[in-house]
């Protein structure tokens, strides 16, 4: 029998342990072992309990979550989930416990159970951040050289000026758990006239909003949560807001960007799957390069394929840097990737791909 999964809620609301609680009961793989109401509490209950991994609130007395987060991961790593309101405040915060080692970001329970009645999105959650790598081993293999998001000195920012492109050119970027992270590494290693780029992090809404704040502090391109109507234009580097499924349509002269609620695919939505083919559909596939990064299930994997048989160049993120390694694996699997590679080697990769691009003699326009 597969072990049980063990969980510590670590909240100072009795309504949000309650229905945190009871949203996991219906899943057998899962387990709340205990409750905490504050860090102090939790420290002890942790050494009892040896919980698996830690749902943890950001807002508590004696100790706020930020601090007792950045304490586990220097004594004791695990994998631990960020508990967050869904606020300006509260989203700031979060991205800040990503930065610290947190596996991934929840929106908080209120009074209301509506959010948490199945437990399905809380349950996904766990189980990746069951098989996550913790912050410590996976920088370490990475390498990471990078400063924290939003304490870099101040970039200069070439609005995609410099090469000219083929209109139909992209770059795409899906991601899951420990995709934050990644991306934070990543796109501040990219040319500030790179073609445009888009990206579907699985990230509940308010949440994407502050990463691409964040993210366009340190990086030469503009990043910024797509709206409604967006074109895509190189330098600029468009984050799918949660909540929201983000498709491409080809205009004739350049790609728009429209925002849908349809059902969600793979219990997502954002899915990495519905930009993906939205780009093949487009006809933007020999045009694109295309990533796949570190995350839980197989999001992404069928449309990465589709868009590598319709011509796209496509990159998965290796298994040793990826916090979970699901989404780059089902897409290896499938014969969907043509090079696997580090984090830290793939903005050069993705650079040479661009350059190729241009070299083989596709059109250029200005």
């Amino acid at each position: 029998m597969q072990k049980r999964i063990r969980v510590l809620v670590v909240d100072d609301s009795a309504i949000a342990r309650k229905v945190i609680t009871e949203s996991l009961a219906d899943f057998p793989e899962i387990e709340v072992v205990g409750t905490a109401i504050d860090p102090y509490n939790a420290r002890d209950r942790i050494l009892d309990l040896k919980p698996d991994v830690l749902t943890l609130d950001i807002e508590m007395p004696k100790m706020d979550g930020l601090t007792f987060l950045r304490l586990i991961m220097q004594h004791r790593p695990m994998p631990v989930i960020i508990m967050s309101s869904l606020t300006t405040a509260g989203s700031s915060k979060a991205m800040e416990a990503l930065e610290a080692g947190a596996v991934d970001v929840m929106d908080k329970p209120s009074g209301s159970f509506s959010a948490y009645e199945d437990g399905s999105r809380l349950a996904q959650k766990i189980k990746a951040a069951a098989c996550a790598r913790t912050r410590r081993a996976a920088l370490d293999v990475a390498g990471r050289n990078n400063r924290p998001m939003g304490t870099s000195p101040a970039v200069i920012k070439s609005h995609g000026q410099g090469r000219s492109y083929h209109p139909r050119s992209l770059i795409l970027i899906g991601s899951s758990t420990g995709g934050p992270e990644a991306l934070n590494q990543l796109l501040p290693t990219f040319a500030g006239d790179l073609p445009g780029i888009c990206i579907v992090q699985h990230i509940p809404a308010y949440f994407s909003k502050a990463l691409a704040e964040r993210l366009n502090h340190k990086c030469q391109l503009e990043v910024r949560e797509a709206v409604k109507g967006d074109i895509v234009t190189p330098g600029c580097a468009l984050i799918a807001p949660g909540g929201y499924h983000m498709i491409l349509r080809w205009t004739g002269s350049h790609y728009s960007v429209e925002l849908g609620v349809g059902p969600q695919l793979h219990h997502q939505r954002p899915a990495v799957d519905v930009l993906f083919d939205s780009v093949v559909k487009a006809g933007g596939s020999d045009h694109s390069t295309s990533v796949i990064l570190t995350g839980m299930g197989s999001d992404g994997a069928a449309g990465l394929l589709r868009l590598r048989q319709a011509g796209s160049y496509t990159i998965a993120q290796d298994e040793e840097s990826s916090v979970v390694f699901g989404m780059p694996r089902e897409a290896i699997r499938l014969g969907a990737v043509d090079h696997v590679l580090p984090l830290d080697r793939m903005g050069a990769e993705i650079e040479k791909s661009v350059a190729r691009l241009v070299r083989v003699g596709v059109r250029a326009v200005a």
